[in-house]
């Protein structure tokens, strides 16, 4: 067993990463119970229902571009909802993340007189929280692939894919892609996300269809049409 540390914990909103502005980050999930005890019983019985998930964080205000009251605010006015990805051991490739896509439901601001002015924010999960892994993050300057991740076996059941473009001086487009191998030598592409323009940030959620293979070995792809840098992170969950 491996006891993991909270300083490390990521946090990806959106297209930032606000890591340096939140101290505190959660997530809840559940799922709908329906009682159907019949005569006869002794004890209540259950069947189960859907899946729900809300995820919360809190830290402090700062009210500069990019940062939490611009950004939180942001998020509220967002009318296609928030990709949003936890790291609580880091984002490393291969280390465990939560993802989902969200509706920020609320902000909050609190200004106490002896203390720091903290702020809070809600989000509700849109079709689930799942449990994912890191498959890229940090810049990169051309085309390439990262690092594989071992899954031991493949999956039937599709997943969803998160990236989260944060930082991006590319003087033309890129093209992130997860793709997926049986052997860990002849790739296939199992997801790509849209075109990222020159020097664009952005976000994005991408499912695979339930009843989709997803075999044993995962990475992350990058085609850089241009030079310099962008910095992203991806995350796939399987299902």
């Amino acid at each position: 067993m491996a006891f993991v540390h909270g300083k490390g914990t990521k946090v990806l909103v959106g297209k930032y990463d606000m890591s340096a502005f939140f101290n505190e980050a959660s997530t809840s999930r559940s799922i709908e119970t329906g009682e159907v005890t019949a005569f006869g019983k002794n004890a209540k019985t259950y069947i189960v229902g859907l899946t729900d998930g809300t995820a919360s964080l809190s830290g402090m205000f700062d009210g500069d571009p990019a940062a939490t009251d611009v950004v939180m605010n942001e998020q509220l006015a967002l009318d296609a909802g928030t990709v949003v990805t936890f790291g609580v051991n880091g984002l490393a490739i291969g280390a465990k993340t939560q993802m989902m896509k969200t509706r920020a439901t609320s902000y909050e601001i609190s200004s106490p007189v002896g203390d720091v002015v903290s702020v809070s924010a809600e989000f509700q999960a849109d079709d689930g929280i799942q449990g994912g892994v890191s498959l890229h993050v940090g810049a990169d300057t051309a085309t390439g692939a990262a690092s594989s991740v071992d899954n031991a076996a493949s999956t039937a059941n599709g997943g969803s894919a998160n990236l989260h473009v944060t930082v991006n001086t590319m003087n033309a487009g890129s093209v992130v892609k997860v793709q997926h191998s049986s052997d860990n030598s002849t790739w296939v592409d199992l997801v790509s996300f849209t075109s990222v323009g020159s020097t664009t940030i952005t976000s994005e959620n991408v499912s695979v269809a339930a009843g989709t293979t997803v075999n044993r070995y995962l990475r992350a792809f990058l085609t850089a049409a241009g030079t310099r840098s962008i910095t992203y992170h991806v995350s796939f969950g399987r299902k």
